[in-house]
């Protein structure tokens, strides 16, 4: 049984993980403070991969970043690199996909926050820079570690706008959920079984993760 599937599932989830983390936390504690109006178009333009199918997703990716499309033709150009059919292309396609789940988690978590609390901090001479790390962001911990976790599994079992953008090349760009449809086609149902189970494991351990950080939030 090749593991490639899976350290590379593992690696491009983990990635845009760590992408999504850091700008999923700055688009909504930006727009969580922007006046009503432009929070709701950007709220609808931020929050549309969630709704929209993969496939469609990985479409629009391919209209950009493809060899003969604006993006993709001029680092391909000008610097010999093709942003699709490798393994590092699944990254663009998942950051998109599990984009939505971090922002609307961590607006969620800022939102609920209690502004008295930094107002607190600004009358006692602290920075902006200092309230934001020291006392909002534990305060909306719960939130944006539970984003943190739901958007790794997600990307963990991206498949149709990664498929896409990716393909599927045995020990190149194969994910688990490639590989299932894959041996799935050739009808190698005991394999494909296995990575299912391996899937499933994983997706177990995340959303057990997820209920742990609640319950010891709540607890604190």
């Amino acid at each position: 049984m090749d593991l490639y599937p899976l350290w590379n599932s593992l690696r491009i989830a983990g990635i845009s993980t760590a992408i999504i983390f850091f700008a999923g936390i700055a688009f909504a504690y930006y727009i969580a403070k922007a006046p009503r109006a432009v929070k709701g178009v950007l709220d609808v333009i931020l929050t549309l991969p969630l709704v929209l199918p993969p496939t469609v997703v990985g479409y629009l990716l391919l209209r950009i970043l493809g060899p003969r499309r604006p993006v993709g033709l001029f680092f391909l150009e000008h610097f010999g690199l093709r942003l699709t059919m490798n393994w590092w292309s699944a990254i663009f396609a998942t950051s998109v996909v599990i984009f939505p789940l971090m922002y609307r988690t961590c607006r969620g978590a800022f939102e609920s926050f209690d502004e008295n609390l930094a107002a607190a901090g600004k009358t006692l001479g602290l920075s902006n820079t200092f309230i934001f790390w020291r006392i909002r962001m534990p305060g909306c911990r719960p939130g944006i570690l539970a984003g943190t976790v739901l958007a790794f599994a997600r990307a963990l079992g991206e498949y149709g706008a990664t498929s896409m953008i990716s393909g599927y090349t045995p020990g190149r760009t194969a994910t688990i959920s490639t590989t299932v449809y894959q041996l799935w086609r050739i009808n190698d149902d005991a394999l494909a079984f296995r990575w299912v189970l391996v899937n499933i494991a994983i997706s177990f351990v995340v959303l057990l993760s997820v209920n742990l950080i609640e319950k010891r939030e709540r607890r604190r």
